[in-house]
């Protein structure tokens, strides 16, 4: 795991001081080594997390020998050995013994279509001297991150993270107030789009070609769709269960490959017991490092059930209970993660990956395993609408406001009644618009009582609709079944933009690698394939799943339900972060957006118990902290002096007066 930056100039030579300091910026991203390479128009930077050939051999930016081709690279192709025999057998020869050289030279035999060869996690760039061009690609479902902006017709940058794509001094690092629109309703951005002005994501699944003078060209080279169109129906349950389990075996082995120290993240749920369970059957059980963080909020905390799942599987296991918010941290990852990502399961994973470092520099995890197999309580949801649309529309605001009367507001993780105030809201709205609506924070009515009315963008932030993204992929399997639908818009769009980036942003704030064997193209086109009563059946989600792995794992972990990574927010609000977030969410940063009276508003509703106002509230302070310039920029100020992750400060395109 990498970061990796680039600069190119067709009108001459890039400056090479802005190129070190974009390398720098990404320093958390790849202590090891770093390296900057000045080529005519062309400049390629590398920050170096060794996993694989660990000797200065492999640092990048790196080369052929016969100088016509350089990379930079972040990820692991995990069939780099299966690669390097075909490759071999055409008559190429390799000096060291890791992945990126394989990487280069199957662009070398295959060109752009090496991507279909590739199986891994990646995001790099090739400087193809004899075509003079660059070719840019990210891997299949948006694991490595990579950022781009054109500041003029005849330039292009682009980096693993935003803070050193804005360091060009021809963008600048402005708010884009649609993009502000989408955060507001989700938490989190969406698709190509970003908070920076200018400033754009390469899509999962998609790559670059960018040719001398010429406009970039962006095309997709996955599509996941096809594999929902086409259905298994033959394959019985028990077929099915076989297939995975043998598919869920392959990845994890794949994902083993390492020439550091490896582990595993373990919680009380079934997906990352899954791939504990199969990493025991490659090595000694006594072998295989787990590791669980939990809370004082016993509610919120699923370390009892770790600790029982690992003892039963007989692995080695760690764990550790945090105890408090630890606002500076917050404050601190908001401002390292480039733009905020109001997922309350930051935190708790930040902590875990920091816990994990110290043990290893690689550690799997059950990332992916709820999209792909319909493990979401939305997806519940989701077949409760479709057998309740029946009923008269008119039927749910009188329920809603029953609901809101009678039943108690409670702080407990995802909670009863959060659950049916969401529900009793998506009801009258079709189907699609309903799926989305589960994961929406501020509706269109509370996003307009909220911005403030005399600010000169207002109209572009109320006219931002995040639902136009979730159409566009409903439309892409609009001739699917509805649960097939929801998963496939899930990880178009909820896997990428939120899991996969907190994910990537903690865990690369501590140096740690973080694979996840779910995310496996194979075993996801298998599961997309699968009829959608092997996924959700008469309440029982992740049917098949579960079916697979009942002769590995113990009957508490199929009896438990699910709880999610998530941290007490609500509770936090109203403690530990209270003073930084009531002082962050009023403050002129925010202001200058925000309409201070509802703010206050929602902390009053939140503080008496009127309404748990938590996820709402967050979402605010990540976003104040991202706004205001004088936070800190340190990942950890406290525990382990991470070098400062450098970042301009951030200001709107334009301001009420």
């Amino acid at each position: 795991m990498c970061g990796i930056a680039g600069l190119v100039d067709w009108r001459g030579a890039p400056d090479p001081h802005l190129l070190a300091g974009m390398v720098r910026a990404l320093h958390h991203r790849g202590p090891d080594a770093e390296g900057v390479l000045i080529d005519g128009a062309v400049g390629l930077g590398h920050a170096r997390l060794s996993i694989l050939d660990t000797t200065s051999a492999n640092d990048q930016p790196f080369s052929d020998p016969s100088g016509a081709l350089t990379i930079v690279f972040n990820g692991e192709i995990y069939n780099f050995r299966d690669l390097r025999r075909q490759l071999e057998g055409q008559g190429a020869r390799f000096k060291t013994t890791g992945d990126t050289e394989v990487l280069l030279e199957a662009y070398r035999y295959w060109g752009p279509d090496c991507l279909e060869r590739l199986d891994g996690m990646f995001a790099f760039c090739i400087l193809d001297r004899p075509r003079r061009r660059l070719f840019l690609a990210r891997d299949r479902f948006g694991e490595k991150p990579l950022h781009y902006a054109q500041p003029s017709p005849h330039e292009l940058v682009f980096a693993s993270e935003p803070r050193a794509v804005a360091m060009h001094p021809g963008l600048g690092a402005h708010v884009d107030p649609a993009a502000l629109g989408v955060y507001l309703q989700l938490n989190y951005t969406l698709g190509a789009q970003t908070l920076f002005s200018g400033i754009k994501r390469l899509e999962p699944g998609h790559a670059m070609l960018v040719e001398d003078g010429g406009t970039p060209r962006i095309w997709r080279y996955f599509d996941l769709a096809a594999n929902f169109r086409s259905q298994r129906e033959a394959v019985s349950l028990e077929q099915a269960s076989d297939r995975l389990r043998e598919m869920l075996d392959a990845a994890v082995t794949a994902c083993e490959v390492s020439d550091v120290p490896l582990g595993a993240f373990l919680s009380g749920g079934l997906d990352s017991a899954c791939i504990v369970a199969a990493m025991a059957r490659t090595r000694e059980p006594g072998q295989v490092k787990t590791f669980s963080v939990g809370f004082a909020e016993r509610t919120y905390s699923e370390i009892d059930q770790a600790r029982e799942t690992a003892a039963a599987i007989g692995v080695d296991h760690r764990d550790e209970i945090i105890h408090a918010g630890r606002g500076e941290i917050l404050e601190a990852l908001v401002r390292g993660a480039d733009e905020p990502l109001a997922d309350t399961s930051m935190l708790p994973t930040y902590f875990l990956c920091r816990f994990a470092r110290r043990h290893v520099k690689v550690a799997l995890s059950g990332d992916g395993g709820d999209e792909v197999f319909g493990g979401y309580e939305t997806y519940a949801a989701d077949r409760l609408h479709g057998m309740l649309s029946v009923l008269p529309k008119g039927v749910w605001p009188l329920l809603g406001r029953g609901v809101a009367q009678w039943m108690p507001v409670s702080r407990d993780r995802v909670s009863l009644d959060y659950k049916v105030r969401q529900f009793l809201a998506g009801m009258p709205l079709p189907a699609d618009r309903a799926h989305y609506s589960w994961r929406e924070i501020f509706s269109q009515v509370e996003r307009a009582k909220v911005l403030r009315p005399d600010f000169a963008e207002v109209a572009i932030l109320a006219k931002a609709d995040a639902f136009d993204e979730f159409a566009r992929h409903f439309d892409e399997v609009r001739d699917c079944d509805p649960l097939d639908q929801a998963m496939y818009v899930d990880m178009k769009t909820w896997m990428p933009d939120d899991i996969l980036v907190k994910v990537d942003r903690t865990s690369m704030a501590n140096s740690l690698e973080v694979r996840a064997p779910f995310l496996d193209h194979r075993l996801v086109a298998f599961a997309a394939s699968l009829p959608v009563h092997m996924k959700l059946r008469r309440g029982e989600k992740k049917r098949v799943l579960r079916h697979s792995q009942r002769p590995r794992l113990p009957p508490a972990v199929f009896q438990r339900k699910k709880q999610g990574f998530n941290a007490p927010i609500s509770h936090w609000l109203d403690g530990d972060l209270y003073d930084l977030a009531r002082q962050t969410t009023t403050s002129a940063a925010i202001s200058q957006w925000l309409d201070r009276r509802r703010v206050d508003e929602l902390w009053t509703e939140h503080r008496t118990g009127r309404r748990d106002n938590g996820l709402k509230l967050f979402g605010l302070l990540c976003l104040g902290l991202w706004l205001d310039p004088t936070r800190s920029r340190t990942v950890d100020p406290i525990e382990r002096g991470v070098p400062a992750m450098q970042a301009p400060p951030v200001s709107a395109t334009s301001g009420p007066p």
